[in-house]
């Protein structure tokens, strides 16, 4: 009678999906979980951004999710050197996205605006990262699915478009009433989602 073993390769392949997969199920419900949970649980007008939660009642949320997202990333190593500095990068820019919140709306210190200006800076390098990982290295990692590189570079298009009009948005100060960063956000937040659940073999185009 034989017993069956598991390889170190087979066990780091698991280890990959199941990181990826990970990756991916936070980034589908964190916008979900953060607005619905909000009105449920505090009630009340929508809040302006994602980031703008971290002053709610879903705050522990909010900043566990992302550092269990930059966790994950920190701990993903890829097929090369380009890999893993890329996914420290945006490690490193999801936790510190989580520790220094957003510059709330009112009564703001010194402190609060300087957290503000940290916030957004690592909110930026955490997108830019995404966005690259989806357009430059995803579409290229090994053997792929047909349509596969085209879904990974439309979710880093995404991402990349919705970083453009969050900016146009806040600096026009276009319709302010729909809260545009808030769904913006949670597009992209949604893209890279996609991008990582198809990575980690979740979903198939």
């Amino acid at each position: 009678m034989t017993t069956a073993t598991t390889s170190p390769q087979t066990t780091l392949v698991h280890s990959y999906l199941f990181l990826r997969r990970a990756i991916g199920l936070i980034g589908l419900a964190l916008p979900f979980v953060l607005i619905l949970g909000k009105q449920l649980v505090q009630g009340g007008d929508l809040i302006g951004s994602l980031s703008g939660y971290y002053y709610s009642d879903l705050r522990d949320v909010f900043v566990g999710a992302m550092c269990a997202v930059g966790v994950f990333l920190l701990a993903y190593y890829g097929h090369d050197y380009v890999d893993n500095i890329a996914s420290t990068v945006a490690g490193l820019g999801a936790i510190g996205l989580a520790l220094f919140p957003t510059t709330p709306g009112a009564a703001a210190t010194t402190w609060d605006r300087t957290s503000g200006v940290l916030h957004l800076s690592f909110a930026v390098v955490f997108f830019l990262s995404l966005a690259y990982f989806c357009l430059r290295l995803f579409p290229h990692d090994g053997e792929q699915a047909p349509g596969t590189s085209v879904v990974y570079r439309t979710c880093g298009g995404v991402i990349l478009a919705c970083l453009v009009l969050i900016a146009l948005t806040s600096y026009l100060g276009l319709v302010p009433a729909v809260h545009p960063a808030l769904w913006l956000e949670s597009v992209a937040v949604w893209a890279f989602g996609v991008a990582w659940l198809m990575k980690g073999q979740t979903m198939n185009p």
